[in-house]
């Protein structure tokens, strides 16, 4: 906005004369055309602050509602994951009976996550091999190593779930299902006798079992549609 001021050095109010303040308005001029887009201007910053108020609100409120550009799923996009599931925990469960007599188990809590990555998310970077196989090994020796420094209780738990999830960032392997393997083996005794072998076994190596029923998971999808 421009504003011409002239400088007044010397006012002696008179009985005739118009009062300061009113000489002031009358010396104080703005342009028009300016004002004009000055006030254009105000206005789309208030709407623009508005609109980014509102869409702050409305992002907020989206993640308790289903993701808009998501399809619907058909039914084979449900049955065939479920199916990989049920395979999936069957054979552990069948391997778990072989290795009843050694008392160790196969079968975990986490595999479970793992199932519903690799088969209903195969696409998302949790199922990556890369980051599956770095962040099982490395958690499960993370929770061993927790557990032999400060054993069973709060700080084991705390101090290798911390030290878990800042491994899988370093290392750029974030699979969510591993954050609970130390946990898993600080409250689980019949785990810790296997030891520094829990960083391969249970989980990595059924993760093995897991990757290729993945693959006949995905096949399914992709030629038996319905």
């Amino acid at each position: 906005m421009a504003l011409q001021l002239r400088c007044i050095t010397h006012f002696t109010p008179t009985p005739h004369s118009p009062s300061l303040l009113t000489s002031l308005k009358l010396i104080i001029s703005t342009t028009p055309t300016t004002n004009n887009k000055l006030h254009r201007s105000s206005k789309l910053l208030i709407v623009s602050s508005s609109s980014s108020a509102n869409s702050t609100v409305s992002s907020q409120w989206d993640s308790w509602k289903p993701e808009k550009s998501a399809a619907a799923p058909s039914l084979s996009d449900i049955l065939w994951p479920s199916a990989g599931a049920f395979a999936a925990m069957a054979l552990l469960g069948k391997i778990d009976q072989l290795l009843a007599p050694k008392g160790v188990s196969a079968t975990i809590a986490p595999l479970g996550a793992v199932c519903a990555v690799l088969f209903a998310a195969p696409s998302s970077p949790g199922a990556r091999k890369y980051n599956m196989f770095m962040a099982q090994i490395g958690c499960a020796a993370i929770g061993v190593l927790a557990f032999t420094v400060f054993g069973p209780g709060w700080l084991a738990r705390s101090a290798g779930l911390a030290t878990a999830i800042g491994f899988m960032i370093s290392t750029r392997s974030i699979h969510p299902p591993a954050a609970s393997l130390p946990l898993l083996f600080i409250d689980a005794v019949k785990l810790q006798k296997l030891n520094f072998w829990y960083a391969v076994f249970p989980g990595a190596a059924s993760c093995v079992l897991l990757c290729l029923i993945q693959a006949m998971v995905c096949y399914l999808k992709d030629n038996f549609k319905f």
